[in-house]
């Protein structure tokens, strides 16, 4: 079981950019559904991704996963128990380019929301265009560009908004496997250019292990945190490495138990 933080009775959420990476302590959430019902969606949930450091989560659909990764942004507030993290940024699933903008406007849109102007912005921007693999698309339309480009230019937007701590939802799941296995590949690296604090949600099993530090595994809504798994590899990581392997085959048992009890 994994260790649960001290409950505090009054539910908060804290930005500090002097703290420590994320920290949950006993989270819960529920909310309206269309017709009214509460739907429990996170019940208990105590989670801590160290400054740095990349924490998956996974677990079967509608377990909660995005709605803690909106918690951690401040997009929502918990109904009990408390969050401190750093600063934070969500990535969602779809990438949400901007159609008539060039991939480095669309890039340099978070240094615009900032208040730099249109000339320092794509300057921030194309500073980074070929350390993230990008060089040579500055000019291209969202519709010129490859599924994993995109989510590049995505990634890349989301990284320029200077936050420590990066919230990605599902980022390659609308990809190829191909594709995906490429971009998870990328995002090692660009990880170890660009440092963050990232948690990570996935419905991919082998895609947490091979990207994370740890995987945090939730059971059927409400979600609550079944295990943690570290993973004490050295990256890259290939995906017929036997402790993943064997990781794998150790997440997969507990989520498959958790749908028949």
């Amino acid at each position: 079981m994994p260790t649960q933080l001290k409950f505090r009775e009054r539910p908060t959420h804290e930005a500090s950019g002097a703290g420590d990476g994320v920290r949950l302590s006993a989270v819960s959430r529920a909310y309206r559904d269309r017709r009214g019902a509460q739907v429990k969606a996170l019940a208990g949930v105590s989670l801590r991704a160290a400054r740095g450091s990349v924490l998956a989560v996974v677990g079967p659909s509608g377990c909660g996963k995005t709605t803690l990764l909106e918690l951690i942004c401040g997009l929502q507030q918990p109904d009990a128990g408390a969050i401190k993290c750093e600063p934070a940024v969500l990535m969602p699933q779809r990438d949400l380019l901007l159609p008539w903008l060039s991939a480095l406007d669309n890039a340099a849109l978070a240094l615009r929301i900032a208040g730099r102007s249109r000339k320092d912005a794509r300057a921030g921007a194309a500073a980074l265009f070929d350390e993230l693999g990008l060089g040579g698309f500055e000019r291209a339309r969202p519709h010129e560009l490859s599924g994993g480009m995109r989510q590049r230019v995505a990634f890349l937007r989301t990284l320029l908004s200077g936050k420590p701590v990066l919230c990605l939802d599902e980022p390659f799941g609308a990809l190829d496997a191909i594709t995906r296995q490429e971009m998870q590949e990328w995002l090692t690296g660009a990880l170890v250019r660009e440092p963050r604090t990232v948690v990570l949600v996935t419905h991919d099993v082998e895609e947490a292990i091979v990207l994370a530090d740890r995987v945090a595994i939730l059971s059927p809504r409400p979600g609550r945190v079944l295990a943690e798994l570290t993973v004490d590899l050295p990256r890259p990581r290939t995906r017929t490495d036997t402790v993943v392997v064997a990781l794998r085959e150790r997440a997969l048992e507990i989520l498959t138990r958790s749908r028949v009890a």
